[in-house]
């Protein structure tokens, strides 16, 4: 009662963030449902996991492209109408679903797939880079616990229910429930009030430059983002976190599937029950993470050591319940660490550059958990998957031990200057 109180009133303090995070849990919804009416569908025309595998791709190689230029717009245009736009413009990319009948109408399928995940790759940094802005700073951390529990919500409550609605009215039901998602997510953000850029909505604490930053009078916006980073060894930390654990994460991502369906024999219903046991342990993880708020940077780096060592584990259980259990703790782990990364993420990167930021990461990260999720395919066909996931649990530990070395060379370093 206390958890489910403790969102409601800081919901009801944030009021531009409420209508943000239900914009982002109708979108996730709808996003969940027809995703999973589209493999549905692909796997019922053709038969092939290759097909599979090509829609997935399709999604996330976009992102390489489009992310930063996201954040660069937001230099230029207000949030909320990028925002608006291209939940607009999803609306009938989604419908064009309902024309996919049989095999030969595919291509519609992959084209509007694609055009999906270009309008995601947009708006995904606008929205990210706009939370600071919405909230108080003494918020932001339990906000940035929030988008765990939308993300943990949107497991549970996007791949049950979504699969039900595809198998009970068909997916055509999911592709236009994912249409009025859009509709109503754009609804939701018209109320939405940013500030002008520039304009202190957050305290000093947030994005405030520490004591190595650079004056202000670099030659160009770049070389001073550029500067600021070599200038911030949070950031540079941060950064790396982002470039280097999505090419294990797509390890996990492959594994769920396999375990459930090879490795445990639980059929497609155990897919969904790893699936929500992650949902439930990103939930959950909002509570943990407020005990992590002054520690945010040895929680990063803390929660990915945890969960490399899960991993691990994972690999050597036998039994489906204490699978089920790994994945709650997996995702309890993961969703502490994320809301400490983007808390400092926010707090570290200055306003005006904050889009920029969270473009190129956004299109980093996604690019190369893409490759990995095609990489861990390619070794499963000459791995057996519990030594695979424990090798990518290995990998988390290794880059957690990297990234507590490096900050403890680098503060060494400022010590001594």
């Amino acid at each position: 009662m206390t958890f489910s109180f403790g969102f409601k009133r800081l919901l009801h303090a944030e009021p531009d963030y409420r209508q943000l995070f239900m914009a982002g849990l109708v979108n996730g919804i709808g996003d969940r449902f027809s995703q999973v009416a589209m493999l549905a569908l692909i796997l019922g025309a053709t038969g092939s996991g290759l097909a599979v595998g090509l829609a997935l791709g399709l999604r996330v190689f976009p992102f390489l492209l489009l992310a930063p230029l996201g954040g660069i717009l937001t230099l230029h245009f207000s949030r909320r109408t990028i925002m608006i736009v291209t939940n607009l413009l999803r609306v009938p990319v989604a419908l064009s679903f309902l024309f996919v009948h049989q095999a030969d109408d595919l291509w519609i399928l992959y084209t509007a797939s694609t055009l999906l995940a270009c309008a995601e790759a947009l708006y995904a940094p606008v929205r990210k880079s706009g939370i600071p802005l919405l909230v108080r700073s003494e918020n932001l951390h339990q906000i940035n616990g929030l988008e765990q529990v939308m993300n943990g919500s949107v497991l549970i409550v996007g791949a049950f229910v979504g699969g039900i609605v595809s198998a009970a009215l068909g997916p055509q039901a999911a592709f236009v429930t994912n249409a009025i998602a859009f509709l109503f997510a754009a609804a939701l953000i018209h109320k939405i009030s940013f500030p002008p850029l520039g304009t202190k909505r957050v305290d000093e604490t947030v994005g405030k430059q520490p004591a190595h930053a650079p004056k202000r009078n670099s030659k160009g916006g770049a070389l001073m983002l550029w500067q600021f980073i070599c200038s911030s060894v949070p950031l540079q930390i941060l950064i790396a976190f982002e470039l280097w654990v999505p090419v294990i994460n797509g390890i996990d991502n492959v594994l769920i599937s396999v375990y459930a369906i090879e490795v445990f024999k639980l059929g497609d219903w155990g897919v969904g029950l790893f699936y929500a046991a992650l949902g439930i342990g990103l939930v959950l993880s909002s509570w943990g993470s407020r005990y992590l708020q002054l520690w945010l940077l040895p929680g990063v780096v803390a929660c990915l050591l945890i969960e490399g060592c899960l991993l691990m584990l994972l690999s050597e259980t036998r039994f489906a319940s204490v699978a089920v259990l790994m994945y709650i703790l997996l995702a309890f782990t993961s969703g502490m660490g994320n809301t400490c990364l983007d808390t400092l993420l926010m707090r570290e990167t200055p306003e005006r550059y904050r889009g920029i930021v969270y473009g190129l990461v956004t299109a980093s990260s996604s690019t190369m958990l893409g490759l990995s999720m095609f990489g861990a395919g390619i070794l499963l066909e000459v791995m057996e998957p519990r030594r695979l996931g424990f090798a990518g649990g290995m990998g988390f530990a290794c880059i957690a031990l990297l990234l507590a070395a490096y900050a403890w060379i680098r503060r060494d370093a400022f010590k001594r200057s």
